[in-house]
């Protein structure tokens, strides 16, 4: 290895800063060129350099930090305010000649390597993911594909803007040069275009089904005739493709009823018609319009089941499956529950409708009997089954309504600040069919995150608005993170908003009204007047068990 890269001697050197109860991972990378001395700090990547990965880790951290030898760059420090994040502040000035004597990078010897992690998406809930990623002891790195502005300015990873992630080619390609260990990946639509089946036939770990199995979320008729099959409790339902049958079924059953498109349709091809003429309404929008494509050639409409609706989450590796912890959405655009479906206007964790008690008729009567009928369809799931479930209301038992076949968002961001455990070993246990006996360790602290989002969201919105008073929203008060869904830069450096959910103002308290109250602090702080969010994110816990304050 002596060598690899010229000119540059040193040690990494790794800390905990804590500061008003916020706790950060510092590394300085220290070292020696030209016979000058100078040091990299660094938040959020764990670049543990030892004897065999040392070039190749410093390799990454100069390439896509654009660091390079014989170029001048700058340190990154804290900005002076107490309990902040690392700021763009100036703290050292050094420069790496590229003409020094050849030299070798040395740390502990008897330190295990770590896994360098490749996360697919640049969403929140891939933010998210980053975040606890790299808080896992076992990671050395954390690159995000494309990731986003929020993302490559929070230090939770470094994004790689360009790399096609519905080119399989080019991700396996990039995870040979990187030596990437593990691959997650965030959103839908790689998984259904079968990103994890080429990486797994690579030899690259992968978290996430395959597209055969991703077939739970891809096609809610799929879904649905499995449920039948293995006796998993659903609502009743009809499946069509011509709309004049769809509107007889309707009239026959009446009025509410849902309609769904079978596909992908990006969180809005779900419509909860209160009435026949919005149940018809939808039909032709989505069969007769055509609205959302080949998603909604196919329709399923099923009975409408009165209750509340919570999300369940495990981790599934092919036969065993864990569950995380209860989470809760909201899926109205509006204050009370009102308006159209959206993506998720925020969420909270733990759930205190979902009961230990619950949670283990969740897993006996719907997820253990999926993970087993998968299998014996022989699309055995790897992954995190996603369950939206209504708790019946006549019954008070669980139905599943939809399936996800990753982490929801904005469910990702309470579970994954509140999640305690090594994330990096979790997964690649699941990868390798090494779930049994595993278990999961949880802050005891409540979470809560509200999205905020572009003004006419799920509608058209403008794109480009932006975005100011976000450091100052993160010490707004104790706890509190803010994940990046659609944000960007403009020409000028500002940060703008280029979605529709654009920010997941996340944060942490003893219980869901402290954690509330402090989301809406840190949301307050913020400068947007193009945004919106709800402002009863977490009603239906506080109101299940209010606390005076």
């Amino acid at each position: 290895m002596a060598g690899a890269i010229s000119g540059i001697t040193g040690s990494i050197h790794s800390a905990l800063f804590c500061k008003e109860n916020r706790l950060y991972h510092w590394q300085e990378l220290a070292f020696k060129s030209g016979g000058s001395f100078g040091r990299i700090s660094s938040s959020g990547h764990r670049l543990k350099l030892n004897c065999s990965s040392s070039a190749r880790n410093l390799e990454r951290l100069l390439s896509y930090s654009k660091w390079a030898p014989g170029h001048t760059w700058f340190g990154e420090g804290l900005d002076g305010r107490q309990g902040h994040r690392p700021g763009r502040m100036i703290e050292n000035l050094c420069t790496l000649a590229s003409g020094a004597d050849s030299g070798e990078l040395s740390s502990d010897e008897s330190q295990e390597e770590g896994v360098v992690v490749l996360v697919i998406g640049g969403g929140g809930r891939e933010h998210a993911l980053c975040y606890a990623l790299q808080r896992s002891s076992s990671c050395d790195a954390v690159f995000c594909a494309p990731g986003n502005a929020g993302i490559a300015d929070s230090g939770d990873a470094t994004c790689i803007s360009d790399l096609d992630i519905l080119n399989s080619s080019a991700v396996i390609s990039f995870c040979q040069k990187w030596g990437v260990g593990l691959v997650v990946v965030g959103p839908e639509s790689p998984l259904v275009a079968g990103l994890v089946n080429d990486l797994v036939e690579a030899g690259i770990p992968a978290f996430g089904p395959s597209s055969k199995a991703a077939a739970l979320e891809g096609s809610k008729e799929f879904m649905k005739k499995l449920c039948d099959k293995y006796a998993i409790p659903t609502a009743k339902y009809q499946t069509f493709t011509d709309a004049s049958d769809a509107r007889k079924y309707i009239q026959q059953e009446g009025a509410p009823i849902v309609v769904k498109a079978d596909g992908l349709a990006a969180g809005k091809g779900v419509v909860v018609a209160k009435t026949l003429e919005e149940a018809y309404d939808a039909v032709d929008t989505m069969l007769v319009k055509k609205s959302f494509g080949g998603a909604g050639s196919r329709i399923i409409v099923e009975e409408f089941l009165e209750g509340e609706e919570v999300s369940f989450f495990a981790i599934v590796d092919g036969e065993n499956s864990l569950p995380l912890a209860s989470a809760q959405d909201h899926k109205r655009v509006g204050d009370g529950d009102t308006g159209p479906n959206t993506g998720g206007m925020g969420a909270y964790s733990p759930a205190p409708l979902l009961t230990k008690e619950l949670e283990s008729v969740v897993m006996k009567s719907i997820i253990l009997p999926t993970v087993k009928g998968m299998d014996a369809e022989g699309c055995k799931f790897v992954g995190v089954l996603y369950a939206g479930l209504i708790i019946d209301s006549k019954s008070g038992l669980p139905k599943l309504l939809e399936y996800n076949v990753r982490f929801g968002d904005p469910e990702c961001q309470v579970l994954m600040v509140r999640l305690e455990s090594d994330l990096v070993q979790i997964l690649l246990a699941a990868c390798k069919g090494q779930l049994n006996g595993v278990t999961l360790n949880w802050s005891e602290e409540s979470a809560l995150v509200v999205v905020l989002a572009s003004k006419g969201y799920p509608g058209n919105y403008t794109k480009g608005t932006i975005i100011k008073n976000l450091q100052d929203a993160e010490i707004a008060a104790p706890k509190v993170k803010i994940f990046h869904a659609g944000t960007a830069l403009d020409l000028h450096g500002n940060k703008v908003a280029v979605g529709g959910r654009v920010l997941g103002v996340t944060a942490m308290g003893s219980d869901i009204a402290e954690a509330q109250e402090r989301a809406y602090q840190a949301v307050d702080a913020i400068n947007w007047p193009e945004g919106f969010c709800r402002r009863d994110i977490g009603w239906r816990a506080i109101s299940r068990f209010p606390i005076a304050r």
